[in-house]
């Protein structure tokens, strides 16, 4: 019994450095990680979504130090992004919603190859200073409000904070620079999980001691995985990013076949 919280904490640990450097809660690789370790299905799936808030919430304080948030993304993101991940978390009482989740998952993959084949970043040094140009992209609230409902309706749906579908697309579809995508994805990811982690503590989903467990591994971890990502260069940031992406998306789909 000892020895299985210990791999909880192992967990924890990995989950959080990952999701501090890469802009993600973490989720959407504790789940499979404690699967194979022995917890059980639904309490794999619900329980890491509380203990993603306070990991993401002090990976968040990391760029909001250096100002790298943009807070108008996330005040669009979390208005749009809240309801869409309550109703994600209702539908998971009468479906598993397949195609969605293949759609997803390709989505991810299309990001990981795009940040591999086309990297944005080339010229970016690893100091991590921005230019606000306040330039937006064409239809910039469309896209974003686009974003927040997927990326929300996903997140309740697969007990997540979303982050793995919300870094990418920012940086991708919004055009951020890749760290303020992390900054506004983690920002995002900690409103986002409270309205799931609410309903699935409802459904009776979560095994809080699990919860304690892996926060006490992820929390820590979570901070020195964004001071990590805060003083990499950007470029190579990129490409291990497109690695992670890949890998998580490889294995999304071949889980769900």
């Amino acid at each position: 019994m000892v020895l299985h919280y210990v791999g909880i904490f192992v967990v924890g640990i990995i989950v959080g450095l990952l999701g501090g450097m890469f802009g993600k809660g973490g989720s959407s690789i504790a789940t499979p990680m404690l699967n194979l370790i022995g917890v059980p299905g639904f309490v794999a799936v619900a329980a890491p979504l509380p203990a993603t808030v306070p990991g993401t919430f002090v990976a968040s304080l990391e760029y909001w130090k250096l100002k790298l948030v943009d807070w108008q993304v996330v005040r669009w993101s979390v208005f749009i992004g809240v309801p869409a991940t309550i109703i994600g978390s209702w539908v998971t009482k009468y479906t598993g919603a397949i195609p969605l989740l293949v759609i997803t998952g390709l989505l991810v993959l299309f990001f990981g190859v795009s940040f591999l084949v086309s990297p944005k970043e080339k010229n970016v040094s690893s100091v991590t200073e921005y230019v606000e140009t306040g330039v937006r992209p064409s239809y910039w609230k469309l896209r974003l409000v686009s974003i927040a409902v997927f990326a929300g309706f996903v997140s309740g749906l697969l007990a997540n904070a979303g982050g793995f579908l919300l870094a990418p697309s920012f940086a991708r579809i919004l055009g951020l620079p890749i760290k303020k995508a992390f900054a506004c994805s983690l920002a995002v990811s900690v409103f986002l999980a409270l309205p799931g982690t609410v309903v699935h503590a409802y459904l009776g989903h979560i095994d809080w001691l699990v919860t304690l467990v892996l926060a006490a591994g992820s929390v820590p971890a979570s901070s020195l995985g964004a001071r990590i990502a805060i003083k990499s260069k950007s470029s190579r940031l990129e490409k291990a990013y497109g690695f992670i992406l890949i890998a998580l998306a490889a294995f999304f789909l071949v889980k769900l076949m």
